[in-house]
């Protein structure tokens, strides 16, 4: 019952979805831990050039999997809390936007994880490896980009209030509605210009061309056209959700996170 009274959406379905999490990222890191082992104990000739193609190694297929689930699974979970200074979600669209949130900050540690990874493998080790560099350019750039939509679900875009504010309510909403009209002008060429090369490069499944080689160009293409596409739908289910909403007026105390300085006073103290 505590759980269903903090859930913000999953309702019943919270505790079933931490189950999952939980025993999809045991799996994930016991496979992995396996894998590691694999090549000092068993000569298991496993490398990262398996991760590419996955389906000549099944057991790196199976953790694979099994890290997909993990992934995704943790996503929807912590989606379902918002933070003190986070907006709540108001539709559907706000849900998919949240859960793509929590998929760029998970993926945000992994990412330092890598690098980390890097650094002591190179300087304290002499070992510098040749897939860090890549797989950190490979994440990062979906991780920009989710964190696009994530922004445009809380209306943290960069806004100039100065006249905004002086505009009656029904100038407010054209202007919304300009804004959201412009948007999806962009998005609608963006893709019209764009889905040829997006789809050649994912069919022919373009590499990076590096030694590792990744197939950056072919993911990191076509994830630029749909993240695109659902930060217009999201600016959309933006317009409608605020448009009954009351004249907002702006001033730079806005900008203080009262909770933050809470927080702050609170380890002063400490």
């Amino acid at each position: 019952m505590a759980d269903n009274a903090e859930s913000l959406w999953l309702g019943p379905a919270r505790r079933p979805m931490y189950w999952i999490m939980a025993t999809s990222l045991s799996a994930t890191v016991a496979l992995s831990a396996m894998l590691i082992l694999g090549q000092f104990f068993f000569e298991l000739d496993t490398n990262m050039r398996d991760f590419l193609s996955p389906a000549e190694a099944p057991f790196v297929l199976v953790t694979m999997v099994a890290g997909a689930v993990a992934l995704f699974s943790a996503s929807v979970y912590l989606s379902d809390t918002c933070g003190a200074i986070e907006q709540q979600p108001s539709g559907f669209f706000d849900i998919v936007s949240l859960i793509c949130s929590r998929l760029s900050m998970i993926g945000t540690t992994a990412v330092v994880l890598v690098m980390f990874f890097e650094v002591v493998s190179r300087y304290l080790f002499e070992k510098p490896t040749l897939w860090a560099n890549e797989l950190s350019l490979w994440m990062a750039g979906f991780l920009f980009l989710l964190a696009g939509l994530y922004a445009m679900q809380q209306r943290s875009h960069i806004r100039i209030y100065v006249v905004y504010d002086l505009f009656p309510r029904w100038l407010q909403k054209l202007s919304d509605i300009t804004s959201v009209l412009l948007i999806w002008v962009f998005t609608f060429l963006l893709i019209w210009g764009g889905y040829n090369e997006a789809r050649d490069k994912f069919l022919r499944w373009e590499t990076f061309g590096t030694a590792w080689d990744p197939p950056l160009p072919a993911t990191i293409k076509p994830a630029i056209l749909i993240v695109m596409a659902l930060v217009a739908i999201q600016a959309l289910s933006n317009l409608i959700a605020d448009w009954n909403k009351m004249p907002e007026h702006h001033s730079p105390l806005d900008e203080i996170d009262e909770v933050e300085i809470q927080n702050i006073r609170k380890s002063i103290k400490e």
